[in-house]
């Protein structure tokens, strides 16, 4: 009876530590965009702030684009990556160690193992170039015409 119960108690053990990523560091991740001057924020994935420095609680799961904006300067986007991070990987040994194969699973398929990068995003927005005025071509006034004549 106490081998059946000490079995039952390493098992449910090794159950609960299945999935620990998920559990330790979540399916979402703090996200920073600074840029200069301050400007809005838009991503692919429908997330806003009106203005930077902002920090977003992003789904570490996928990747998608940032687009800062502001009037009078260039639109500027940039691609934020999803990829296995150093805390990834060590819950991912953590579940190799336990014996956790459906942790490791849960883990990969809600994006706990990721994180995503660049984190802090940082932007500088470049001024928009003023078209030039076009050129004026007024005519200029004639000039005397010689007299012609004899002294």
């Amino acid at each position: 009876m106490k081998t059946y119960i000490r079995g039952a108690s390493l098992f449910l053990a090794a159950a609960s530590l299945s999935a620990c990523a998920t559990v330790t560091r979540g399916t979402t991740q703090a996200y920073t965009i600074e840029s200069s001057p301050p400007a809005e924020v838009k991503t692919s994935t429908g997330f806003s702030c009106p203005s930077t420095p902002c920090t977003l609680k992003l789904p570490r799961k996928e990747g998608f684009t940032v687009t800062v904006s502001k009037a009078g300067y260039k639109t500027q986007t940039a691609e934020v990556v999803s990829k296995m991070s150093g805390g990834g990987g060590a819950a991912l040994a953590g579940n190799v160690l336990a014996g956790g194969i459906i942790g490791m699973g849960v883990d990969a398929s809600s994006g706990a193992l990721n994180d995503l990068t660049p984190n802090p995003l940082k932007v500088v927005l470049e001024p928009e170039v003023a078209a030039a005025p076009a050129a004026e071509t007024a005519a200029a006034p004639a000039a005397p015409a010689a007299a012609s004549g004899t002294p």
